[in-house]
């Protein structure tokens, strides 16, 4: 088996190699390809990567290359990873957006936007080639903002499928609050990539007990306190929503917040040096403990069991994951793509049925679903027009004056980066 990775030099490689080399036997690769142009980056990765799987026995091979369409040549699943305009564009979508008193942060609202438009041209471009090299590749898509990027590749008819570790990552809170192993608990999980609530916390499977109002009884103080957001909204809710919809309910209190602090562009430019330099100690064979403040927790548990499951492996049969509506929840379009448990097998995800939803939950999915049609349709077209009418449908910037404003910054720092502009 052999499956590429699209962004190899990226400093959270080693995090997915690690889980590689510890779940070989879920998914036994036999060729492990790291791409990227990004030579100074991919040979320490690549480095410490080969000492991980040596370290723990594993006797694929690693690859290293630039060249993409060697890379994906024979490919049976490829994953992205890619960063268009690494930190330095990062630092500007988590700052510009600021000046006009809205959130910057690099997958929703303006920023977010910024990010999808200098992206997905680029995905579009990299699933072509990799279409050509090799037919039968499924593409994993790690690449944010995942839902955009998506819903771009499965209209462009590839065989892709999103994944995002926010669902896997609180399975794994959860089941330690709960004390019991993480493969005993299945989230009712629903929304868009990064606008997601747990609805049911289940022991067993998705038809066991649901076991949510218990542990935010026992556990509510701890979970508010990680998520960052007040206790009394997760009692008034009944549900557990992600992280970032602390972008949502609290949208004012976090850009003061974010005025009054550096960018988390520029804490993980900074890591990243730091990790850069551990790679290329060659006495280092394991991930660091410094890789756990990057980011990207369980990351590789999750690529792994997906690929697997796509590639008739071992994988879990169930797992959250990103693809098409497809009527399951009736009041978005089918081809929205959405975030939701998902039987995963070699013809791909099939969303399992949701029960209805809160209305307080429909109407900020609808919102933001249309918003990602409009910055999809920027993406993939240009034109400050279109800019200005996804910024004006997104429930984080929405004023006229405010879109105006940033689709003119938006362009501004990224004008080397969109073809149109």
């Amino acid at each position: 088996m052999k499956l590429t990775v699209v962004g190899g030099g990226s400093t959270y490689t080693p995090e997915l190699v690690d889980g590689f080399a510890r779940l070989r036997d879920v998914l036994p690769l036999e060729e492990l390809v790291l791409v990227d142009p990004a030579t100074d980056r991919l040979e320490p990765v690549a480095g410490l990567a080969r000492r991980i799987f040596a370290r723990q026995g594993h006797d694929g091979r690693i690859v290293t290359t630039s060249d993409l369409d060697r890379a994906a040549d024979g490919a049976d699943a490829v994953l992205l990873q890619l960063r268009v305009g690494g930190q330095a564009a990062r630092e500007q979508d988590e700052t510009w957006p600021l000046e006009c008193g809205c959130v910057g942060q690099e997958t929703t609202g303006a920023g977010g936007l910024a990010k999808a438009l200098r992206t997905v041209p680029v995905v579009l471009d990299v699933a072509d080639r990799v279409r050509r090299a090799s037919p039968h590749a499924w593409i994993i898509d790690f690449t944010n903002p995942v839902g955009i990027v998506t819903r771009a590749l499965l209209r462009a008819g590839h065989k892709a499928v999103g994944l995002c570790n926010v669902a896997i990552g609180l399975q794994r809170k959860f089941a330690a609050l709960l004390g019991v192993a993480p493969a005993e608990v299945h989230l009712d999980h629903v929304g868009l990539n990064h606008l997601t609530w747990e609805t049911a916390v289940r022991l067993g499977g998705p038809e066991g007990k649901d076991v949510l109002p218990d542990l935010l009884a026992d556990h509510g103080d701890t979970i508010a306190e990680d998520l960052r957001l007040p206790r009394p909204l997760l009692d008034r809710l009944g549900v557990i929503p992600s992280y970032y919809l602390r972008y949502y309910y609290l949208h004012d209190k976090v850009v003061e917040e974010m005025r009054t602090r550096p960018s988390r562009a520029a804490e993980v430019a900074a890591l990243e040096r730091e990790l850069l330099t551990l790679y290329g100690d060659p006495a280092l064979d394991e991930k660091p403990a410094l890789l756990a403040r990057r980011g990207g927790a369980h990351y590789s548990e999750a690529a792994v069991d997906l690929a697997a499951a796509l590639l008739g492996g071992e994988g879990s049969a169930y797992q959250v994951v990103n693809t098409f509506n497809r009527g399951t929840l009736p009041f978005l379009p089918d081809d929205a793509v959405i975030e939701v448990q998902a039987a995963v097998g070699p013809r791909g995800a099939t969303p399992l049925p949701v029960p209805s939803v809160d209305p307080l939950l429909t109407g900020l999915m609808a919102n933001v679903a249309a918003y990602e049609d409009l910055a999809l349709d920027a993406a993939l077209h240009g034109g400050r027009d279109r800019v200005l009418r996804a910024l004006l449908a997104h429930p984080l910037v929405g004023q006229y004056e405010y879109a105006e404003a940033l689709t003119d910054r938006l362009i501004a720092h990224n004008r080397e980066h969109l073809a149109w502009a």
